[in-house]
Order: structure tokens, then C-alpha cells, then sequence
């Protein structure tokens, strides 16, 4: 049974990165994951089943929780725990937890996917959203791009203040601002974590050559950046059948002619094994939507099993 801080020290970023890597050039057996609805005296909660296994090598499930009246008891509104099983016998190896995974992977591959599509001289990030994942995601960055500046804006500005000093002492300069068009205009990295149901990220405040890393919005209802951003990018996703489903930065602009599903240029797995290049050229916009996959999960256990075995 491993703890949260186990789980987070075991998953160092650029390691993590490779395996990662490794795992979408393999391939992983993940199906769609599961999701169920638990009725409540209150609002209804849901739990979510996510699966994924490598024949004869390992297997494992996620299992997550998510109760939306657990505010007013004083608890977090999501639980989540990792099961990895041996893939041979099916014997259990490690029990562990299951939010510090997420957190860590998800960044992993936000910053995976910007070692393909960020520009090799980015300096500057814009981080939107200063909740528990950003300081992952703004170090998980650092680990692939020569990261000197990064600015933090949060609806809330004392949370951006305290992400702030989360990122005291690393080797970037970090700053708070309340204005994200201004910041978001001069980046060359703009990563977005937040819970928005309305755009936050305008196409318009783009300058040539920027990525863009859309983390947050993982349901259609979902949204944080305009239509305006993705007429100006070169579209990717961690996985087709995920983003093009779930992610409302993507299905909206499908829904509404402005994206086709043959326009997203690839996929993590079409990165990592050589079938597409990713940035072509210095000034391209490229975009990037991640809804998150149980290949992550399953390769970031197996890293967590090795360090204490």
C-alpha cells in the first residue's frame, strides 16, 4: 500500500517523460474507461472504472470516485486509488494512490507531447489555472524546454500567489499576473488546467509559433479556448478515440464545422513512434488536448512498483 508522497517521489519528471514515451511506442491494451453513475440523497456521484493491461507483463485498474456533495462534509470531492497486477498470474503487486498518479502522469504527458510541439528555444509559460496540478505541469514543461520566465493567472489571485511560492527556488523566474492577455501575447508556452465551461484562451492573443496545452476540459460541456485557437493550430490529442469524444475544446468546434475529426494532425501514439514529425515549422501555432488515457496510468505504476522493488 503506497502513500501519495511514495507515489510523487517515485515519478520523477523527465523518468517519467520517457516511460511515458516508451508506452505509446509499445502500445498498451486500454479500453474505454468505465463510467457509472451512483444515485445519493444528494447529487448523483459517479465512479469510474479505467483499466489497462500488457500481455504477459502487467495489468492494472484505476478505480476513482467523484462526489460532488463531499464539499460540504469537509472532504475532497474525488478519491481515486491504482491497482497494478501481475500480468502473468494476476496476483496483486501494490496498491497506491491514485490522485498523485493522475497528477503526475497527466503532466508527463502534457510535457511529452510539447517535447514534439513546443519550438527547442521556449522560454517563456503562461500558466492558466493554479490549481493542485499546476506546479506538475509547469516543472514537467522545465523538464523538456529551457524554461526562463512563467507567469501564473488564477480567477483567484491569492491561489496563484500560493502556486507561486509552490515554485519558489526553481530555476525559472516566476511571477503573478491578472492580465492573461497580455501574458498569454508574449509566451511561448501556454498551459491551461482549469474547470472553465466558457473559453479563457482567446486564438486571437496567439503569437506565431506558440503551443498551446489544453489540460483541463476533459467533458463536451468543457471549454478553454476559442474557435478562433483551434482555426489557428495545427490540432493534437493524447488519444483520438478520448479527445474526439470527451474533450469540448474539440467536440464543440466539430459540432459546430469549424474542426473536422480529420484535422487533427496526430496522436501521441503517431508522435512517439515517427509517423509525424509534430512542429513543422518555427511560426506554426500547435495545439494540444488531453483527456487522459489508462496507458499513462498503467506505465507510471509500473515505475512506482520498480523504485520500491
Amino acid at each position: 500500500m503506497l502513500s501519495a508522497e511514495t507515489v510523487a517521489q517515485a515519478l520523477p519528471d523527465r523518468l517519467l517523460i520517457e516511460r511515458l514515451r516508451e508506452a505509446f511506442r509499445e502500445g498498451v491494451a486500454p479500453p474505454l474507461r468505465h463510467h457509472h453513475t451512483l444515485p445519493t440523497s444528494g447529487a448523483d456521484a459517479a465512479l469510474l472504472l479505467m483499466p489497462a493491461w500488457r500481455k504477459d507483463r502487467e495489468a492494472g485498474v484505476k478505480v476513482v470516485t467523484v462526489f460532488p456533495d463531499n464539499a460540504a462534509r469537509g472532504l475532497p470531492s474525488v478519491f481515486g486509488v491504482y491497482l497494478l497486477l501481475d500480468g502473468r498470474t494476476g496476483a496483486p503487486l501494490a496498491l497506491m494512490d491514485g490522485k498523485a498518479l493522475t497528477r503526475r502522469r497527466t503532466a508527463a504527458a502534457s510535457a511529452l507531447a510539447a517535447s514534439y510541439l513546443a519550438r527547442a528555444d521556449s522560454r517563456r509559460l503562461v500558466m492558466a489555472g493554479a490549481g493542485s496540478l499546476a506546479p506538475h505541469l509547469v516543472r514537467a514543461h522545465a523538464a523538456v524546454r529551457p524554461l526562463r520566465t512563467v507567469t501564473l493567472w488564477n480567477r483567484t489571485a491569492a491561489r496563484a500567489e500560493a502556486c507561486a511560492e509552490r515554485l519558489a527556488g526553481d530555476a525559472f523566474d516566476v511571477h503573478v499576473t491578472d492580465d492573461l492577455e497580455a501574458a498569454v501575447g508574449t509566451a511561448d508556452v501556454v498551459v491551461c488546467a482549469t474547470l472553465s465551461r466558457t473559453p479563457l484562451i482567446r486564438g486571437a492573443w496567439l503569437r506565431p509559433g506558440t503551443h498551446l496545452d489544453l489540460v483541463g476540459g476533459y467533458t463536451p460541456e468543457m471549454r478553454e479556448a476559442d474557435d478562433e485557437a483551434v482555426r489557428r493550430a495545427t490540432v493534437f490529442v493524447d488519444t483520438r478515440e478520448g479527445a474526439l469524444h470527451e474533450a469540448g475544446d474539440l467536440v464543440q468546434p466539430i459540432r459546430a464545422g469549424i474542426l473536422d475529426e480529420t484535422d487533427v494532425a496526430a496522436d501521441l501514439y503517431d508522435l512517439c513512434r515517427g509517423r509525424h514529425p509534430g512542429r513543422r515549422e518555427e511560426a506554426e501555432i500547435t495545439l494540444f488536448k488531453s483527456v487522459g488515457t489508462a496507458l499513462e496510468d498503467l506505465a507510471a505504476a509500473r515505475l512506482v512498483y520498480e523504485s520500491i522493488t
